[in-house]
């Protein structure tokens, strides 16, 4: 018998076997499952796995002191883009393997462990994003939507969007749902809105199809949308998760059953519409090391200009977005208390303003001016992130025989979620991968 267990030991893998347990000794664990923080107790890895958590260190283990820090998970992003943003500007020219990789160990220095990329890939991008996925290149882990489905003539507009399926027949969608699914996206992205009456938004029979060729593909299929009516008939249709928050009305209780009957996931991307407007005024953060190092070239300068505020103020949209912020704001905190699954997901990446990386900690902070309580922000953050992605098994929770990947913090997230800022360290499959995106070096020397 103890031979048979030390060949199913050596079958899977050396690193199992031999592998030195390191011990972060006498931290405070705040382990994503919402449970309260355990302080002054010890994470003990092995290899890239989490071993155990208590007080016993082993005898042969490295031992790191880390007395007076806090952990937490690294952050999992279930709404963002990827590889269009460079400086100012936007554009589907700017997407090119380099610029992925890089944004994606941006999002790691900012303790983001996993960004899904909605629906605006190229082809170009799809090897890094097998790369990334086999653990090959340095980053937070890239899942994507790849091509999303837009509408002819309509949303999504602008720069960024070449490779979107704009189907103008069910025919075609379902043609073109089964060429994108022989690519294996990790869920299908949809347009569903008009752009404040800009454009025509998708027809019934279109996204209909969609979602019924998709499920029959075994892929879920994620909606952006805004308005309560919307809602309603793609909740009916099967959609599986809603990629925005419903802006135009509060929900009612008759929608909030239909989606925890369909186990629809919520992602209210509650920064988006604080970004429309927060720029004309200078919130706490504008001049902060934490949130400037987040931004790309010259995009500091242009949203810190008296001609940027101005044209905010000017901006009949404005007003709009403020009380859209407001109608989400309830509707989170109602979708919560409700039960239904909340993930975080932040749009970073869009647009210049959208800044990467600091998206995700400003969104934890609105998800606690809605009413949640920084614990619950976490495990929003966390364990709902894993649970959209499908890899909870494995990630999204500091608990033994799970990845050992995880935030250092200096200071604690549960008194005030804003402390989410004082990263030290960021670690990856038990190694330390990043000192944070305020210090300018990369030394993994703990």
């Amino acid at each position: 018998m103890k031979i048979v267990c030390l060949l199913l030991l050596l079958a899977s893998g050396p690193g199992l076997l031999f592998a030195q347990k390191t011990v972060l000794h006498d931290v405070t664990i705040i382990d994503g499952t919402g449970a309260p923080a355990k302080p002054h107790t010890n994470l003990i890895m092995s290899g890239d796995r989490i071993n155990s958590i208590g007080n016993v260190i082993p005898a042969d283990a490295r031992v790191i002191d880390m007395k007076g820090k806090y952990i937490m998970p690294e952050i999992i992003c279930g709404h963002a883009h990827l590889g269009n943003l460079k400086d100012t500007i936007a554009s589907a020219a700017n997407y090119t393997p380099d610029n992925i990789r890089r944004q994606l160990q941006k999002y790691q220095d900012y303790g983001i462990g996993a960004v899904l990329s909605m629906g605006t890939e190229q082809p170009v991008g799809l090897p890094t994003r097998d790369s990334s996925r086999a653990g090959l290149i340095a980053g937070a882990t890239m899942y994507s939507a790849i091509y999303g489905f837009g509408v002819p003539g309509g949303m999504p507009p602008g720069a960024g969007f070449t490779h979107v399926y704009r189907p103008a027949t069910a025919e075609e969608a379902t043609r073109q749902v089964q060429e994108l699914a022989a690519l294996h996206p990790d869920v299908i992205k949809i347009w569903v809105d008009n752009s404040y009456g800009q454009f025509q938004t998708m027809r019934e029979e279109v996204y209909k199809v969609i979602i019924s060729e998709a499920h029959r593909h075994g892929i879920r299929v994620a909606a952006h949308l805004y308005h309560l009516t919307d809602a309603r008939k793609l909740v009916a249709a099967g959609i599986d998760i809603m990629a925005h928050s419903i802006r135009d009305a509060e929900i009612d209780d008759e929608l909030i059953a239909e989606m925890k009957k369909n186990h629809v996931i919520y992602i209210p991307t509650l920064s988006l519409d604080e970004y429309f407007y927060i720029y004309g005024d200078d919130p706490y953060w504008l001049h902060e090391p934490f949130f400037r190092t987040s931004l790309e070239p010259g995009v500091y300068g242009m949203i810190t200009s008296p001609g940027y505020k101005e044209r905010l103020k000017n901006n009949p949209i404005t007003e709009q977005e403020k009380t859209a912020l407001q109608i989400a704001l309830k509707n989170l905190i109602k979708l919560h208390k409700a039960g239904i699954v909340i993930a975080l997901g932040s749009d970073s990446g869009a647009t210049p303003v959208r800044t990467q990386g600091f998206s995700e900690h400003l969104e934890m902070e609105l998800m606690v001016q809605a009413g949640l309580t920084p614990l619950e922000a976490i495990e929003v953050a966390t364990l709902n992130g894993a649970r959209l992605l499908k890899i909870d098994k494995d990630r999204g929770t500091l608990v033994p025989g799970k990845k050992a990947d995880f935030i250092v913090l200096n200071q604690d997230p549960l008194n005030d979620i804003r402390n989410t800022h004082s990263i030290l360290a960021v670690w990856k499959d038990g190694k330390k991968v990043s000192n944070g995106p305020v210090t300018s070096s990369r030394s993994v020397t703990p």
